[in-house]
Formats: structure tokens, C-alpha cells, sequence
């Protein structure tokens, strides 16, 4: 029988910061995963932004 809970991984969906003040219509947005427990701050990764064409900095968000 499969397992019901992971522990401490949740799903946390990281949304770009430059698309905002770009004005451009559209979001980029992940979902990823981490560790409440080794991390319980905002999770800040690196992604790249299709309607932007670059790597931008993608942020945590409720």
C-alpha cells in the first residue's frame, strides 16, 4: 500500500518578479517541491521566463 503523507515536503508554486514590472500580459509560474523543515523561508530560484526569453528570478508565493 502507498504512503499518504510525505512529512515535511510540501508544494509550493514560485511565480517571476520581472514579469510584474514588465507590463507584459501573461504569468510565469512553477511548481516545485521542498522541506518546510530544512527551509521554512520563501524559496528564490533561478528559471527561465518563456514570455521574456531569459532566466529570471522566480519567487515563492501563497
Amino acid at each position: 500500500m502507498a504512503k499518504k503523507s510525505k512529512g515535511n515536503r510540501v508544494q509550493v508554486i514560485l511565480e517571476c518578479t520581472e514579469h510584474k514590472t514588465s507590463g507584459m500580459p501573461g504569468t510565469s509560474r512553477y511548481i516545485s517541491e521542498k522541506n518546510k523543515k530544512n527551509t521554512p523561508e520563501r524559496l528564490e530560484l533561478k528559471k527561465y521566463n518563456p514570455i521574456l526569453k531569459k532566466v529570471t528570478v522566480h519567487k515563492e508565493i501563497k
